[in-house]
């Protein structure tokens, strides 16, 4: 799958990920109203409005993308239901070509990190018939409970031709509690990209390793260190756009290659309409500021990696 990620950001040109984490307060108000009409104000109508949401900007911006990244917590706050609108947004989002990350941010050990790493991945056996659950081609794996819980997920996308993004630094302000914590000089975020380094070497695509890592766009000079760390491994980059990273903070996420690197945005470009920069197109037309804003992502990130 690292093949296909790759291959669609050449075709592209945007080494970018659409992060579809919805709240209802991002979704317009006509939109909402209709899922009320149709399912009342229940769990069944939010995740619809979840889902028409979703299309709406897949529809308006697929043609641009390489992937998508669904965070599951925003469907999972609505229960089953709104697991049903992820999983219609995972199988919409394939349909349209498009790679999926599943950032589900799972860490356990054993028989529970393999049932994840099934559950999201692979398949599962049910009598004498086999079942794909959700089918993400990645997934978001925290680490820190050791190589017990990954390697689980590691044996899984072997069998599936399916890969992993590896949390090693995070962009929210509290994680160097932990992640920059020192063990013999060294920061606990290095020697975890070194871990992720190599799990890799055993499970490589062409160019690139299908595990990666996640580094936020908020510590441009630790994606330097880690970038040459994991020479192999694909960075998501989280931490674009409303959290303060720009183009130009992350050239450093990126190989000679122009390669290495997915950068997402999430509210910047599924909530676009609510800024003030595309209030002029307005909460009907949120599709087509979402796509504005995909165009303008690229634009900032592509000047600044030609300007490097």
């Amino acid at each position: 799958m690292i093949n296909k990620l790759v291959e669609k950001i050449k075709q592209t040109h945007a080494p970018i990920v659409v992060g579809l984490d919805p709240m209802l307060n991002y979704i317009p108000e006509h939109i909402q109203k209709a899922a009320f009409a149709e399912c009342g104000e229940t769990l069944e109508g939010a995740a619809e409005a979840i889902w028409q949401y979703n299309k709406g900007i897949v529809d308006a911006t697929y043609d641009l993308i390489p992937a998508v990244k669904p965070q599951i917590a925003m469907y999972e706050q609505f229960g089953i239901e709104g697991l049903k609108a992820f999983k219609k947004t995972v199988d919409y989002c394939k349909s349209k070509d498009l790679v999926v990350i599943g950032d589900i941010k799972r860490g356990d050990i054993g028989s529970t990190s393999a049932a994840y790493a099934v559950g999201h991945l692979g398949s599962v056996q049910v009598g004498s018939k086999s079942y794909v659950p959700f089918d993400e081609d990645f997934v978001t794996v925290n680490p820190y409970l050791g190589s017990d819980g990954v390697k689980p997920f590691i044996e899984v996308c072997k069998e599936n031709k399916k890969g992993l993004f590896i949390l090693v630094k995070t962009s929210n302000p509290s994680s160097g509690e932990f992640q920059d914590q020192l063990i013999d000089g060294r920061p606990l975020y290095e020697l975890v990209g070194e871990k992720v380094a190599e799990w890799g070497q055993d499970h490589m695509g062409d160019d690139y390793s299908y595990i990666g890592a996640v580094v936020g766009a908020t510590y441009p000079e630790m994606g330097k260190v880690l970038r040459k760390v994991m020479p192999k491994s694909f960075i998501l980059v989280p931490g674009y756009g409303a959290q303060g990273g720009k183009g130009a903070d992350l050239v450093h996420f990126f190989n000679e290659d122009g390669l290495g690197a997915i950068v997402n945005s999430s509210r910047g470009i599924i909530a676009a309409y609510k800024q003030e920069k595309y209030a002029s197109i307005g909460a009907e037309n949120y599709a087509d500021a979402a796509r504005q804003a995909v165009l303008d992502m690229i634009a900032d990130i592509d000047g600044a990696l030609q300007n490097r």
